[in-house]
């Protein structure tokens, strides 16, 4: 079986074929550069807890030694403090980093991988394709043909690939702009994020703007003014003035020393790509979708991309391809995708333009700074992780159903198991091996040694139908969850989304509901025959 393609050497190409190298798929990944990224302190990322926790997963490294950890949040309207966050385990901060940490930290990985090759300096400039594969066409120095089974495009804004396969790319151009500084320099918040609308230093009108401040290590910060819409050319000078008012604004008057370190502009566009898929070609990342406006990170989202695409490309690699399953990851993550660029489509007149609802509801600018921080704290619609509650994996109404904390089709909660081989892990730490995943929920096992409790009860049948489903799975037991009642099974997918919870053991039921995540039967059933008595075994052990 040929490899899979991956054309784009960026962080959310690397994470993919990280993702399908630690599912035993291997991979080609075209880079156009030279194998390694120059340091930008004004380029960073930030990454909230769901994708922390999957390059963690996905290179071994702790991220939190790279960027910085938010001590908090504050939002802040002229003179006043209008909203204040403070962080902890349960309501964890969002970590902020170089991009080119990110990237060092993933290239570093896949270094070590067998099972990936990086072409630097391979610019993609033809793709064929057929039914039992892909051919692409590099130039440069090596420029040659590569045979894959499948090729996603993770190529960025400009994607070779989206236009090779005319795929339509509509949106909005230039919807924000932002002047960027990172400098070092000593603030009056040590390590806490801030958000700063109309600040009294600036005069009134489209121009008063406002300023985020994020903190990174050693005493730098990356500092973003709205710029007021318009093509006006941002000079060194304007960039400078910005910094030394801004300093001397929250100084109360005196000008800090600083050192600038570097500058930009960054503008926010939004587009989404018509179609996701064409046969076996894939976009992810900002060849898909472009974002980014009120605080969100469309970064995250292409690392969200490369987790769901990952698990549904490996049993397609493996197994042959289910159809079903393939297609679902245009239809869950460009529905997740649109419906973020709705929301912020919603909020901008708001926000943005002359005085939104402040004309007719007072105090809303209270709620205007609330939904600023959603963004940029990955929270509600404009933030917050993706649900595919219409997801076509989900299965249809099970009698043995029953509600939890998490709604199906959402992430789950990150609580501690216990692994087949009696270890305590974090759930999240067995996600993205391409298993399901069956978590029991059992009071009282997490004080009695695993051989007291594993052939007790009901964890013999649960075994054997956990063995029966139709794909590879693990068993876990965990104490508690959010909601669920003891007894409680939930089958959860390999990117973390719940699929379904029983109340009990109930085999049929949970066969029923893994098939469905897989996006039904299999269309091609040549290299791993399916087992034709599992199904009838699982309805034998619910009765």
């Amino acid at each position: 079986m040929d490899p899979v393609i991956v054309a784009g050497a960026g962080p959310v190409g690397l994470t993919l074929a990280l993702a399908l190298a630690r599912q035993e798929v291997p991979c080609v990944v075209l880079d156009e550069g030279p194998g390694k990224d120059e340091p930008r302190a004004a380029r960073t990322v930030v990454l909230r807890e769901d994708t922390v926790a999957l390059v963690e997963r996905l290179t071994g490294v702790r991220l939190a030694g790279l960027g910085c950890r938010w001590a908090g949040w504050r939002s802040m309207r002229r003179k006043q403090v209008t909203r204040e966050v403070e962080f902890d385990d349960a309501d964890p901060a969002p970590l902020h980093l170089p991009q080119h940490e990110l990237t060092g930290v993933l290239r570093t990985a896949l270094a070590r991988e067998s099972l990936v090759k990086v072409a630097v300096d391979s610019r993609l400039d033809g793709i064929e394709q057929e039914r039992s594969g892909v051919t692409a066409h590099t130039r440069g120095p090596g420029g040659t043909w590569w045979r894959g089974s499948y090729l996603v495009g993770c190529d960025g804004p400009r994607s070779t690939v989206r236009k090779l396969q005319d795929i339509r790319f509509p949106g909005r151009t230039a919807v924000e702009r932002y002047a960027v500084a990172t400098l070092r320099t000593e603030l009056p918040w040590t390590d806490e994020a801030l958000l700063h609308r109309m600040p009294p230093w600036r005069t009134s009108g489209p121009s008063a703007g406002e300023v985020v401040g994020r903190p990174l290590p050693d005493g730098v910060w990356r500092l973003d003014w709205l710029l007021p819409p318009g093509k006006d050319l941002v000079t060194p000078e304007l960039l400078v003035n910005r910094v030394r008012e801004t300093l001397t604004g929250w100084a109360e008057g005196v000008t800090p020393s600083y050192e600038l370190l570097d500058t930009g502009v960054h503008t926010v566009h939004h587009r989404l790509a018509r179609r996701w898929r064409v046969g076996r070609v894939f976009l992810a990342g900002d060849a898909a979708h472009l974002l980014g406006a009120l605080g969100t990170q469309g970064l995250e989202e292409g690392l969200r991309d490369a987790d769901n695409l990952a698990w549904k490309l490996a049993p397609a690699w493996h197994h042959g391809p289910r159809e079903a399953l393939l297609d679902s990851y245009q239809e869950e993550r460009r529905s997740v995708i649109a419906a973020r660029l709705r929301a912020a489509d919603q909020v901008l007149p708001l926000l943005r333009g002359g005085g939104g609802l402040r004309s007719y509801v007072p105090g809303s600018s209270r709620g205007h700074d609330a939904l600023l921080a959603d963004g940029h704290l990955g929270r509600g619609a404009l933030g917050a992780p993706g649900a595919y509650a219409d997801s076509p994996l989900t299965p249809g109404p099970l009698a043995g159903e029953t509600a939890v904390g998490t709604p199906p089709g959402s992430p789950v909660a990150d609580v501690r198991v216990t692994a087949e081989d009696g270890t305590f892990v974090r759930l999240r730490d067995r996600l993205g091996r391409g298993s399901l995943l069956v978590v029991l929920i059992a009071p009282g096992t997490g004080v009695w040694d695993r051989k007291h409790w594993v052939t007790a009860g009901i964890m013999p049948r649960l075994a054997a139908a956990v063995t029966a489903l139709p794909h590879r799975a693990e068993l876990l037991v965990a104490e508690a969850y959010p909601g669920a009642a003891a007894h409680t099974v939930l089958l959860v997918r390999p990117d973390g989304h719940l699929v379904s919870a029983f109340s009990g053991v109930r085999p049929a039921d949970l066969y029923a509901a893994a098939e469905a995540a897989l996006g039904g039967a299999a269309t091609d059933t040549t290299d791993t025959p399916r087992d034709e008595d599992a199904e009838a075994r699982a309805a034998a052990g619910s009765r």
